[in-house]
């Protein structure tokens, strides 16, 4: 299977040979039972077999399985979160005074985890400039055993090229771990650029639907076994409801971030030509500082954009209170638009200083584009737009 839409639907979708369900079964249990023994030990090493859901379960392997696949990868770890999926990644090859290296421009919790609590277990951390890949390579330390990036960034959409970042984290004996959420499986795929781990919070566009909370950690077969091995131990393992969710989402994902692509580029254009708007970040533009860089590494631009009113920031509260199709709310990757302002949502973990340092300021707007018709979205953010006066 090649086509996306057909992975969508069919990978890892195996027959449920007991009763010929076309949908897969949820296995809602916390334990396994043995009819002997020896079965139990090859259980516990993962060999064959399960014994207890913090550990694994087969509908959440059935979820590992489908997102590897997607990823390139041979293997995959679910989890209770996007944030459980980072942290525990990133503790999982970590040990004291090890060094980790990330770019500036990151979500607010990933941001908070590497500046505040990593320090507070004997780590140390550096957040270099994201665009810049020679501070990137300035920040290796001897002791340097992750590399962190998000490509594009939240809520900047700034590029890290994959390719380069994971030359340079090589060169030191160290790891890339790479946030794909804005960019899907479908438009990116960083294992194929280099990259050691992709995560995702799969509450987003994976899901679709702003229904579930969960997390995805894709690598090759003994990285994923060490994440998995870390996860035991913090306990974070997704449910097999969500799960099955998950799955039921991903069916639909080939289309609905098609349309999220298309969306998103024709309401970037109509964004970039309104008074009312300052400045525009979507790397399907052409004025993009990075657009050909995101031909080179993206199958698609995403559904992701942001974008600085030209004015005030209550003006800027304004536009998101005033939208009438899009709704004012966190999360993002759904079938429905949403806005937020970073300032007061997002990255309220960011001081001012450090938001400013990552080209965040208070004015501007990240929205999640929706499935909606493009039509109706831009006539939606024209109406509150054009009550602003630059």
């Amino acid at each position: 299977m090649t086509g996306d839409s057909t992975r969508s639907v069919h990978e890892s979708e195996s027959d449920d040979k007991e009763t010929g369900s076309l949908v897969p079964p949820i296995y809602e249990t916390a334990t396994f039972k043995f009819a002997k023994a020896s079965e139990v030990q090859p259980a516990i090493t993962g060999e064959r077999g399960y014994v207890y859901s913090r550990w694994d379960n087969p509908t959440v392997e059935r979820l590992e399985k489908k997102i590897a696949a997607f990823e390139h990868g041979d293997g995959a770890a679910a989890f209770a979160s996007g944030m459980a999926a980072i942290s525990t990644s990133i503790f999982t090859f970590l040990r004291k005074g090890d060094h980790v290296l990330a770019i500036r421009d990151l979500y607010g919790g990933a941001h908070s985890l590497l500046r505040d609590l990593l320090p507070r277990f004997g780590f140390e951390t550096t957040l270099v400039e994201t665009t810049d890949l020679d501070a990137l390579a300035r920040g290796v330390r001897k002791n340097t055993r992750v590399v962190y990036v998000e490509s594009p960034t939240n809520p900047t959409i700034k590029l890290v090229d994959i390719s380069k970042a994971a030359e340079i984290a090589h060169a030191a004996g160290a790891l890339l771990l790479i946030d794909n959420t804005f960019a899907t499986p479908i438009n990116q795929n960083p294992l194929t650029m280099g990259a050691d781990v992709v995560l995702h919070s799969a509450t987003k566009f994976l899901n679709g639907h702003a229904d579930l909370i969960a997390g995805l950690a894709v690598g090759n077969k003994e990285t994923v076994k060490s994440i998995k091995m870390m996860r035991r131990e913090f306990g974070g393992i997704l449910d097999p409801l969500p799960a099955w969710l998950v799955l039921r989402g991903i069916k639909t994902m080939a289309l609905r971030v098609a349309r999220q692509n298309a969306n998103a580029l024709a309401l970037a254009k109509f964004l970039v030509a309104h008074k009312s708007v300052a400045k525009v970040n979507y790397p399907g533009l052409e004025s993009h500082p990075q657009h050909q860089l995101a031909k080179r590494q993206m199958k698609g631009f995403g559904g992701m954009l942001s974008f600085e009113v030209q004015g005030s920031v209550n003006d800027a509260l304004k536009v998101t209170e005033s939208l009438r199709v899009a709704a004012l709310a966190a999360s993002l990757g759904g079938v429905e638009t949403l806005v937020s302002q970073p300032f007061n949502m997002t990255h309220t973990q960011m001081t001012p200083e450090d938001r400013a340092k990552s080209d965040i300021p208070d004015t501007l707007i990240r929205v999640s584009v929706g499935i909606e018709d493009a039509e109706d979205l831009i006539s939606d953010f024209n109406q509150t737009l054009s009550t602003i006066r630059p």
